[in-house]
């Protein structure tokens, strides 16, 4: 057991291989995750307009795009809890095969989309694997590994979504899928050849079988169960009646919807940002162009290092302190950012400052959050607080929406910051779980 005064370079000591493969696995399938859900904010357009028989700039598009962005919102949070329970009655190792396999077959489904309503209903499906993926791998992760190595794996393991959005912005970037679409003997618009990519995660089942074993903890917890014995109470059941694994999965539900809220709320709108400041004179192309770079630059250098340092930082002064250091970093450096961003590149680095707090808390969700239950209801109780966090952040958004028309876009935004006070308050009762073996 990790003691208060081990150095946080030491967390690899008596680590094996299998933990590598463990935390490799558990990155390729959210890493995966994240790009499948990147595709569609990238394709969207040209995706919908086809469907619609309407041109790109055609108001019925974006319509139609957000009742897609809503139904992929509600399928996460059925997709996330259905697999939490499933892999924890089932074990973390099939559930996820089912759940990568899930994302992975119906991304290259929306290929043979005709419609707007085949979209919506497969953004869905996506949902429901792409939530279920991330509550079972951060489990696996928590149980695999141990004290300090627990805290910078988990860190770890979420920070690798930010590769995802680095693989999908550059998919996006560059004319590999109008290449492919153009070599094919008929006529395939680029947007359906982007999607058919997304089935090439599904490899990733023949290794998970091959090379992945069962969470011990996982099944110790079942041998505990006598033979024959009925289960009284489902997971959810039992998260949502026992007071105690109540509170945290509330608490956690909170931290997560102002997290992921904030996330496409503040962070989402960043290439807007970094186009707008272009000024009236650019093209609609200079302004795509400069949104794509600011975002890069701002995934890499703000988002992928706050995500890494979250770990030592946690691990030097606990769960609750760090949270509030990224709280209040993310406080007063996104009114900061949008308020006074004049030119292209000072709006770079203020939006890389800026997401190091906004999108580099959101690793230690996967810290923070399975080591809140025990291991009969970890994954349920993760799921919950981060799946359904999702739709939390739907109702914000929409009022962020509300706000934009009467406050301008750069107010509506610098308001949502006001979000996190309230993860402030939150953190003020939220449990302590540095240092504590996982609760069983």
């Amino acid at each position: 057991m990790s003691t208060k005064n081990d150095a946080p370079r030491a967390w690899r000591q008596g680590l094996t291989g299998y933990h590598g493969l463990v935390l490799i696995i558990a990155c390729l399938g959210w890493i995966f995750d994240v790009f499948e859900g990147q595709l569609f904010t990238l394709f969207k357009t040209p995706a919908m307009a086809e469907v619609l028989g309407v041109s790109t700039t055609d108001p019925a598009v974006d319509r139609y795009s957000n009742y897609a962005f809503a139904s992929f919102l509600v399928g996460g949070a059925v997709g996330g809890l259905f697999f939490g329970m499933l892999a924890d009655r089932i074990g973390r190792r099939k559930s996820m095969v089912w759940s990568i396999l899930t994302y992975s077959v119906f991304t290259g489904v929306h290929y043979f989309a005709t419609t707007w309503w085949h979209i919506a209903i497969l953004r869905f499906l996506v949902a429901v694997g792409v939530g279920g993926e991330w509550a079972i791998a951060a489990a696996l992760v928590a149980e695999v590994f141990s004290g300090r190595a627990r805290t910078a794996a988990g860190g770890i393991f979420h920070a690798s979504s930010v590769v995802g959005i680095i693989l999908a912005t550059l998919l996006g970037m560059t004319s590999l899928v109008e290449v492919l679409a153009d070599r094919l003997p008929m006529d395939v618009s680029p947007w359906r050849i982007a999607f058919l990519i997304g089935v090439l995660p599904a490899i990733l089942i023949v290794w998970i079988l091959a090379s992945l074993k069962e969470s011990e903890r996982w099944q110790a917890a079942q041998a505990e169960v006598p033979p024959g014995a009925a289960r009284r109470r489902g997971p959810l059941t039992e998260l949502m009646t026992d007071a105690r694994w109540r509170k945290r999965a509330l608490i956690g539900f909170g931290l997560a919807a102002i997290g992921l809220s904030t996330y496409w709320g503040i962070i989402g709108w960043a290439p807007e940002l970094a186009g707008t400041v272009l000024g009236p004179d650019a093209t609609d192309a200079d302004r795509r162009a400069a949104g794509s770079t600011a975002y890069l630059i701002m995934s890499i250098f703000g988002a992928l290092l706050g995500q890494l340092a979250f770990p030592p930082i946690t691990m030097w002064i606990g769960r609750r302190k760090a949270f509030a250091v990224y709280h209040v970093g993310a406080l007063i450096t996104v009114p900061i950012a949008y308020l006074a961003a004049s030119s292209f590149w000072q709006t770079t680095a203020l939006l890389t400052v800026m997401a190091f707090f906004t999108a580099g808390m959101h690793s230690g969700y996967a810290i923070y959050f399975p080591e809140m239950f025990p291991t009969r209801l970890r994954a349920t109780g993760a799921s919950f607080c981060f799946n359904v966090g999702r739709l939390g952040s739907a109702g914000l958004l929409l009022i962020r929406g509300e706000m934009r028309a009467f406050l301008g876009f750069r107010w509506a935004v610098a308001l949502m910051s006001l979000l996190f006070v309230v993860g402030l308050l939150l953190l003020w009762i939220a449990p302590e779980t540095k240092d504590e073996e996982l609760p069983e």
